[in-house]
């Protein structure tokens, strides 16, 4: 059984900002220990402060999760940190308000890699890093996209990662259930971060009209997923997808 919330830690990518943020934020008020790793290490140590100025344990790591290494450094930091073992990975990093949208014939095979490096790439390289130190009960918890099912024009490379990524949290979930370890992705629609709203003038109303619920998506909503698959509720729970968009795609 997962130890209990107070002494579980959990490792959460792409926490300098937008929803890796939030997950750090919102997974340190219910009393994890947070280690916030992105390659910006500024914006991670300002999310591991502001974790700790709420009264949680926080650390920065400055990690890149297209390289073996990083990740291999990085998952040693979280288990030592935590006390020798991690009991949750949020696998949040990824590339998104910088991605080029375009035709598909016209996508450059740079961005391409890239997209692909960090998007998919990156989940495996950090969960393969963690493994060696994941809890019995741990939970690994994969950041897809809505857009998968949408099929989003001129983003090819974006969505094609992201629906790899519900492809592997399937293998995974397979292979480390049998040391009773659940892995399943949340695949949100838009959400108001940081980079969306640098994405489009006004963002707050994008998709509105077409989702069951009328109103836009904020980072809360996706962190309640996340906290969801994190704890007891849910621990027959795996290889799933989670959509959380309010209701613009029915699965």
């Amino acid at each position: 059984m997962p130890s209990t919330p107070a002494a579980r830690t959990a490792l959460i990518t792409g926490a300098a900002g937008g929803l890796g943020r939030a997950f750090a934020l919102g997974f340190g008020a219910r009393g994890y220990r947070v280690v916030a790793a992105d390659v910006n290490l500024t914006g991670a140590q300002e999310t591991a402060e502001l974790v700790r100025a709420a009264g949680s344990d926080a650390v920065a790591v400055a990690a890149d999760v297209t390289s073996l290494s990083s990740t291999q450094a990085l998952a040693e930091k979280a288990a030592a940190f935590g006390g020798g073992s991690i009991e949750v990975v949020i696998n949040n990093a990824a590339i998104y308000a910088t991605v080029t949208r375009s035709p598909f014939e016209d996508i450059d095979m740079d961005e391409w890699d890239l997209v692909m490096n960090v998007n998919l790439k990156g989940p495996w390289l950090v969960t393969k890093a963690a493994s060696p130190y994941l809890a019995d009960g741990a939970r690994v918890i994969n950041l897809s996209s809505a857009t998968v099912y949408s099929g989003s024009e001129q983003w090819m490379h974006y969505v094609a990662s992201k629906g790899g990524v519900i492809a592997m949290t399937r293998v995974l979930a397979k292979e480390l259930g049998r040391r009773n370890i659940t892995v399943n992705a949340i695949a949100p629609g838009f959400t108001l971060t940081e980079a969306s709203y640098g994405l489009m003038d006004n963002a707050e109303n994008y998709g509105v009209d077409r989702g069951a619920l009328k109103r836009a998506s904020q980072p809360e909503d996706i962190v309640g997923a996340a906290l969801f698959l994190a704890g007891t509720d849910s621990s027959y729970i795996t290889g799933q997808t989670l959509v959380v968009d309010g209701g613009r795609q029915f699965i």
